[in-house]
């Protein structure tokens, strides 16, 4: 089951580097703050301490399923995690940001490691306007900004961890496609006009492998990764 064992420290530089090849699937490490916490693409994760779920989790996916997939499914525990605190719906902005109203409270990032994925997720909760980047690709928000409420971050885990216990389960059975409706309701981008390192078109799905289907004008392209801009 996802969530044991538990490691817990105060401060770290990140919960990534807390997990190692002896834990056991399931294991989860949190914290209360990063002093290196690390987004997509070597970007840095800024958070005021105390104020975000902040929790990493070793999985062991078998051979037959694609590792890149389950950064679909932190997202989508995620996503779900918000729609749980909020009762508002949560979107996925492929492949690993979470949005609540065009912004984003929450991202993942999946790391492959010595046969294993070490999966982090972190959750914006109860920071103010001020404790959060202006600048960033991608206008931020918090759980508390959304709706001005203070939240128990120990609730907000445990309901992160049981959808990901759930979704992990199904799709360690069935694959994206045991998944699939949940995650493709959530789309953020279907139908926004986007540009993929440099190469513009309309975002129409997220494909049924996990992969990002654009139409371009040369036609249509399904994306593996990339950086993804849309057009607000």
């Amino acid at each position: 089951m996802i969530g044991s064992p538990r490691q817990h420290v105060d401060e770290c530089e990140s919960t990534q580097l807390l997990l190692g090849p002896d834990d056991p699937e399931g294991a989860i490490a949190t914290t209360d703050h990063q002093t290196g916490g690390r987004g997509r693409r070597g970007r840095r994760w800024v958070e005021a301490p105390g104020t975000s779920v902040l929790v990493s989790v070793l999985l062991r996916p078998p051979p037959d399923r694609s590792a890149p997939q389950v950064s679909l499914l932190g997202g989508l525990a995620a996503a779900m995690a918000a729609e749980d605190a909020l009762a508002l719906a949560a979107q996925i902005k492929w492949p690993n940001d979470v949005m609540v109203d065009r912004r984003k409270v929450a991202g993942v990032l999946a790391e492959a490691r010595d046969g294993a994925v070490v999966l982090g997720i972190g959750v914006n909760v109860n920071q103010s306007r001020e404790q959060l980047p202006a600048d960033a690709r991608v206008r931020a928000a918090s759980l508390r900004m959304i709706d001005g409420r203070v939240r128990d971050r120990g609730q907000v885990l445990a309901s992160l961890l049981a959808h990901l216990d759930r979704l992990y389960a199904a799709w360690v059975e069935g694959g994206l496609d045991a998944v699939y409706d949940d995650l493709g309701a959530r789309d953020f981008l279907r139908g926004r006009r986007v540009t993929v390192d440099g190469v513009l078109g309309t975002a129409q799905m997220i494909a049924r492998d996990g992969r990002l289907e654009i139409q371009t004008e040369s036609g249509p392209r399904l994306i593996e990764s990339g950086e993804v801009l849309f057009e607000r």
